[in-house]
């Protein structure tokens, strides 16, 4: 089993920045793929950046070139750094983590954290 436990969400002015960690206990050897979703209230869990094992990185179109994910696989700790916020990006962001199971892939899912942008 894996338990991702998110840290870092808050209240930051448009145009700041702000870095969200996930914290991964358990099973961690057996990670393979990590990612960043965010839902605003009202709308679907959207996928904001995924890092292979590898640190291969993609990111969604609306973020790209503003956040950075990044892992710290000695710390089993997952980052999202997110720079020019804006009021678009409020939402509780959630990490997952993709575990190698033998039947399968198992994505556990963090609890999420609050990130909110004024203007």
């Amino acid at each position: 089993q894996v338990q991702l436990v998110e840290s870092g969400g808050g209240l930051v002015q448009a145009g700041g920045s702000l870095r969200l960690s996930c914290a991964a206990s358990g099973s961690t050897s057996d990670i393979i793929a990590m990612a960043w979703y965010r839902q605003a209230p009202g709308n679907e869990r959207d996928l904001v950046a995924t890092i292979s094992s590898g640190g291969s990185t993609r990111y969604t179109e609306s973020v790209k070139g503003r956040f950075t994910i990044s892992r710290d696989n000695a710390k089993n700790t997952l980052y999202l750094q997110m720079q020019s916020l804006k009021p678009e990006d409020t939402a509780v962001y959630y990490c997952t983590a993709d575990q190698d199971v033998p039947y399968g892939t198992r994505r556990h899912w963090g609890q999420g954290t609050q990130v909110t942008v004024s203007s």
